[in-house]
């Protein structure tokens, strides 16, 4: 049999749904039910980055003019779009958040809330086929039964969670529960095969404790269960990630990670900060957000923050893309103008050790 030809390198892909990457469809009523719903909802769940993907209501206007609406603490930024839907820029906008809810009347979504109500029976039945991950009802009425066609062709439909609409405390907590199942796991990378102009030698070879920093490193992940790779030029075992980004330091090596598994978030740490310990790992992890682009380290005195101490989420992916688009690679200016989660530690425990001197002192530090 002939092997089929490929003209493109097929890459990783990040587990996108049809418009982002977690996204929940609600149909079965009005619009304004469904946004009044959506709205509540982002109240209860304000500590999430929540967007509303909907269609224009306005009169006399195209047929696939977009409306969405961003839920933040001061109230609702309304972003309207025209032009046709692609799901592909649809992805990118909506990359950064944790949850999208799709109006289901008008466009489909992976998951579904299905609301139940008399009025809308004939729409329900001309989506029946989008109705294929039911997530849980919402019934209008307590009255209101199933429609035939429904259980005829979804016959477990009447063992899914069912509210009543004003049980918007608990409607909330399932979609809470939901948007908890889709948080990244963590994996862990250690950043080693730099120049180490500076030093001279190789800093992730360094001796501090008994063995080479980059394995020590590479224990302070493991330990918490993060199954970590060490980032190098060419990787030479399964257990190394080749550099894909060529000639652009850890920026490339955060990257060419992310490019194996956009699906991870990625603990990036340095082999040149030898007093990073257990405790601080944890306080890291202890304090990781997930809501945010990454989760960093900053000393009490510094102004900015220590990028390689930090947890990369995978919506920082394309942020950094962006950046590397317009030229530059440098993962501290993505982190300064990106909302991420800041920890504030003692500036020793970050110092950078870069010159042989520094190295003497601190392995005598150490030492002692």
């Amino acid at each position: 049999m002939t092997k089929k030809h490929s003209k493109h390198k097929n890459l990783v892909r990040r587990n996108n749904e049809i418009y982002a990457p977690n996204e929940i469809a609600i149909l079965g009523a009005k619009c304004d039910i469904i946004s009044d719903i959506v709205s509540k909802v982002s109240k209860n769940l304000s500590n999430y980055k929540l967007a509303y993907f909907d269609a224009s209501h306005a009169k006399n206007v195209e047929e696939n003019k977009l409306s969405e609406y961003v839920f933040h603490h001061e109230g609702n930024l309304q972003i309207t779009t025209s032009g046709s839907i692609n799901k592909y820029q649809q992805r990118l906008d909506f990359a950064q958040f944790d949850c999208i809810f799709i109006n289901g009347n008008h466009y489909q979504g992976a998951k579904q809330i299905l609301i139940l109500d008399e009025a809308k029976e004939a729409s329900v039945l001309k989506r029946l086929d989008q109705l294929d991950n039911i997530q849980f009802i919402i019934k209008l009425n307590s009255k209101t039964e199933f429609f035939d066609f429904l259980v005829e062709k979804y016959q477990n439909i009447k063992n899914k969670s069912c509210y009543s609409l004003n049980d918007i405390d608990a409607i909330s907590n399932h979609i809470n529960n939901l948007i908890q199942e889709k948080i990244a796991p963590v994996k862990g990378l250690v950043l080693v095969g730099g120049k180490s102009t500076r030093m001279g030698s190789d800093k992730s070879e360094l001796n501090y404790f008994g063995k080479p920093q980059k394995e020590v490193a590479k224990q302070l992940l493991e330990e918490h269960n993060l199954k970590t790779f060490y980032s190098v030029q060419k990787a030479k075992n399964d257990y190394e990630i080749s550099d894909k980004f060529l000639n652009l330091g850890p920026f490339g090596g955060i990257c060419s990670a992310f490019q194996k598994n956009p699906n991870s978030a990625w603990f990036v740490l340095a082999t040149d900060v030898p007093f990073v310990n257990d405790e601080i790992i944890k306080l890291v992890l202890k304090h990781r957000n997930p809501s945010k682009v990454a989760t960093a380290i900053k000393g009490k005195t510094k102004d900015f923050v220590e990028p390689l101490i930090t947890i990369y989420e995978p919506r920082a992916y394309p942020i950094l893309l962006q950046y590397l688009a317009q030229g530059y690679s440098c993962p501290r200016k993505m982190l300064i103008n990106s909302d991420v989660e800041i920890i504030e530690i003692e500036d020793d425990f970050i110092r950078n050790i870069n010159t042989p001197e520094e190295y003497e002192a601190a392995k005598s530090e150490i030492n002692n």
